[in-house]
């Protein structure tokens, strides 16, 4: 599986031929400045939650690529009004796409868009195939209900919020690892902003002290899993 950072919680990841595209905020987003969005297709973006920083940019890469947003129900609502193609999902759903079953599960978090209006549940996913399970955790605190979904499904990694201050930080993605089984952790939702910089070397000591392998990829580099 070929996975590509575009910074904080932006991910490409390509499965089963198909180009997923998680919470796109590069405009905006200083430390992604080198990364054109007009080269960066999709088939399908999913958005955790309505929060700018996380949908920034899926309105002209949708428009570009013709690409598919899956979201919770209020973000359908507004990406389908501006003549987008959206797929409406609510928490606890799930739907078997072309590419994976992808099932929503909760966050603990907010979410409105930039002009104040709800954006509806915040989300995470779980994306499922006969090759990979993966979990993409949205913006979220430690809630234990991580640990019915590390019992309902065997998941190979995680993508989870590092940074703190918003959202978990390096120690409650630990414990959210060790609750789900979870051995590998693909760090995000840290750094771009002063409130949720991290210590890199600090936070890979203790995730590896811990049996975690922590990934705190390179903005705009590709990496296999």
């Amino acid at each position: 599986m070929q996975i590509t950072y575009f910074g904080h919680s932006c991910f490409s990841v390509n499965i089963g031929g198909y180009q997923l595209l998680f919470d796109p905020f590069i405009s905006g987003n200083e430390l992604a400045k080198d990364i054109d969005i007009n080269t960066i297709e999709a088939d399908y973006i999913l958005l955790s939650h309505a929060h700018q920083d996380h949908t920034a940019d899926a309105e002209a890469i949708a428009a570009r690529t013709g690409a598919t947003i899956i979201g919770i129900w209020e973000i359908h609502a507004h990406y389908s009004a501006l003549g987008l193609k959206t797929h409406p999902m609510n928490i606890g759903g799930k739907w078997p796409f072309d590419f994976a079953t992808v099932h929503m599960v909760p966050a603990v978090h907010s979410s409105s868009f930039p002009d104040g209006k709800y954006g509806g549940q915040p989300a995470g996913f779980i994306i499922e195939n006969d090759e990979h399970t993966f979990y993409f955790a949205g913006d979220t605190a430690l809630f234990s209900d991580m640990k019915m979904l590390g019992e309902m499904h065997k998941i190979s990694f995680a993508f989870m919020p590092v940074g703190d201050n918003f959202t978990m930080g390096i120690k409650d993605a630990i414990v959210a690892c060790k609750w789900m089984n979870v051995s590998k952790l693909i760090g995000m939702h840290y750094d771009t902003f002063p409130y949720i910089q991290i210590e890199h070397a600090e936070a890979l000591v203790l995730s590896k002290f811990n049996g975690v392998e922590l990934m705190l990829p390179e903005i705009g580099k590709t990496f296999s899993i």
